[in-house]
């Protein structure tokens, strides 16, 4: 109690108890906030000038579960981190000039998975709960739903048009949101044979790990966790021998790595499992990389071992730099995957600090690719019951304590609530006071009002962030599944590549029906 009444007393201190907070002096001139508007409005002018080039590269960042309010409040971390009141601070999303929202409901659920989301925004069409790269005729966990029901992924169309292609994420790269872009299973659970049930088996029905060597078996450059999936039932670990639960899964004795690595054995291929193995290539000697860094999901931000696991900024720039060497362009899927995993455990700390990473690995992109010829995207497959208020000062912490007691219990609360969750404490048949907790700790629970063992997805429109050739399409509020076809109209692959044309290097779409339009047109008249 006496550690809690300081931390208040040190905020009044800070932040006025009067309710006079401090900000920079600058702010009170009006000039100042109309010189920065004028300078916002001749940027935007710039804008008028569209970016109509071809897009050679492709870039989707997908925050899993990084809703507006994580966005925001991620923004406000970055800045604080860097030692300012966080709220003016600018996210390297922030500055891509073109924003639009998606609307994320599955076929079947009005509050989406991230399986049926990640099969919108990477095959283009929307789909059932639990499903991945499969129709929403496929019914989830039924086998014999998935022949005749299967939709291809961007990846896949940039593949056929000879570009390279990479997956790089911080959950396992059998995992919801990466399997849409291989994979057409009807249960994403079905990481290996280890977690199918016997008739799916019978019937003919492949593991997600399984179908990541498989379907497409020339992905230049796989990162992310998920080891324990690829090899033989108890095989022990390399990093982990002798903990049990991270043995192999694998009940058909398979060894997917090796099997992989024989394959290309006459190729640059390179199999690595630390950050030593990935920081010691020299990406010009590289063509195939396949990096597994932990059984299952890689560590939060918070906890990775900088010494042995490399970041997701690392794990991007060393992807990039293996596939720009294609010089018919690359597509590239990066999900910060375990800012869902934060809120589904009430951590916004955690939750927070991987969506700063993210935002780091999305500047490290920028670093190395142009915005003339590659088209970058960034955007979540769903938000969270997350939200953070309670009339907090200016440079408030994001985690810190909101500056007012509720007039109903009068306890103290944070800024940061969850709608549902792990969080939600009653002692003594009343709202637990959490100035006897550490709620600054990168493991607090902050608390939540209606008790779940996992807190749940949002069902809210998510942020579409872009910037370079055609990103101006990705305007409005639209369907999610409208997000690759966009991409893939500005580079024209898939189903779009028949409508573009080159004019220096501009691509330009003509519908078909104009074209017969004209054609008929130029008929009328010469008769």
């Amino acid at each position: 109690m006496k550690t809690s009444g300081l931390l208040i007393a040190c905020s009044c201190l800070i932040f006025g108890c009067m309710g006079k907070p401090q900000f920079p002096e600058q702010e009170k001139d009006p000039n100042f906030w109309n010189r920065w508007a004028q300078q916002t409005l001749n940027n935007a002018m710039t804008l008028q000038n569209l970016n109509k080039n071809k897009a050679k590269n492709l870039i989707l960042f997908l925050g899993d579960g990084m809703g507006v309010p994580t966005v925001t409040a991620a923004r406000i971390l970055k800045g604080q981190l860097s030692g300012h009141s966080g709220e003016e601070t600018q996210l390297e999303m922030d500055k891509f000039p073109f924003v639009s929202l998606a609307k994320t409901y599955n076929t079947n659920a009005q509050v989406p998975d991230s399986a049926g989301t990640a099969t919108a925004y990477l095959c283009g069409v929307k789909a059932n709960e639990g499903t991945v790269g499969v129709s929403a005729a496929a019914v989830r966990s039924q086998c014999n739903t998935t022949k005749g029901n299967e939709v291809t992924s961007i990846l896949r169309w940039a593949k056929d048009a000879k570009k390279s292609v990479g997956i790089v994420t911080t959950t396992r790269v059998n995992h919801a949101t990466p399997s849409a872009a291989y994979a057409h299973c009807v249960d994403r659970d079905w990481y290996s044979d280890n977690e199918m049930p016997a008739d799916a088996l019978q019937s003919g029905c492949k593991d997600i790990a399984r179908q990541l060597f498989e379907n497409i078996p020339n992905i230049d450059v796989i990162m992310g966790g998920g080891r324990k999936y690829m090899y033989p039932k108890n095989m022990p670990d390399v990093e982990y021998p002798t903990q049990s639960k991270h043995n192999g899964t694998r009940k058909d004795g398979r060894n997917l790595v090796e099997e992989w690595t024989n394959k290309r054995n006459n190729e640059r291929a390179h199999y690595v499992w630390n950050k030593n193995q990935l920081l010691s290539l020299n990406p010009n000697n590289v063509d195939y990389l396949l990096g597994l860094f932990e059984p299952v999901e890689m560590s939060y931000e918070l906890e990775r071992n900088t010494d042995t696991d490399p970041s997701l900024t690392e794990m991007v720039d060393v992807a990039i730099n293996i596939l720009k060497k294609n010089p018919n362009g690359f597509y590239l899927l990066v999900e910060g995957g375990r800012i869902d995993h934060g809120h589904h455990e009430g951590k916004a700390k955690q939750a927070l600090h991987e969506a700063v990473e993210m935002d780091r690995a999305i500047g490290r992109s920028g670093l190395l690719t142009s915005t003339h010829d590659t088209l970058s995207v960034v955007t979540a497959d769903h938000s969270h019951v997350f939200s953070f208020g309670g009339y907090t000062h200016r440079g408030n912490t994001i985690f810190g304590l909101s500056p007012m007691l509720s007039d109903v219990d009068q306890k103290p609360f944070t800024a940061i609530l969850y709608g549902n969750g792990p969080g939600y404490k009653i002692v003594n048949g009343r709202r637990e006071n959490i100035s006897t907790t550490k709620y600054d700790d990168n493991n607090y629970q902050a608390q939540a009002a209606v008790p779940l063992s996992l807190e749940t997805h949002g069902g809210e429109d998510v942020a579409v962030f872009a910037k370079g050739p055609l990103a101006h399409l990705l305007h409005g509020v639209h369907e999610q599944n409208y997000i690759p076809h966009v991409m893939a109209y500005a580079a024209c692959i898939g189903q779009n590549k028949q409508h573009c044309y080159l004019n220096d290097g501009a691509v330009g779409i003509q519908p078909l029906f104009s074209s017969i339009a004209t054609i008929l047109m130029v008929t009328w008249l010469l008769c």
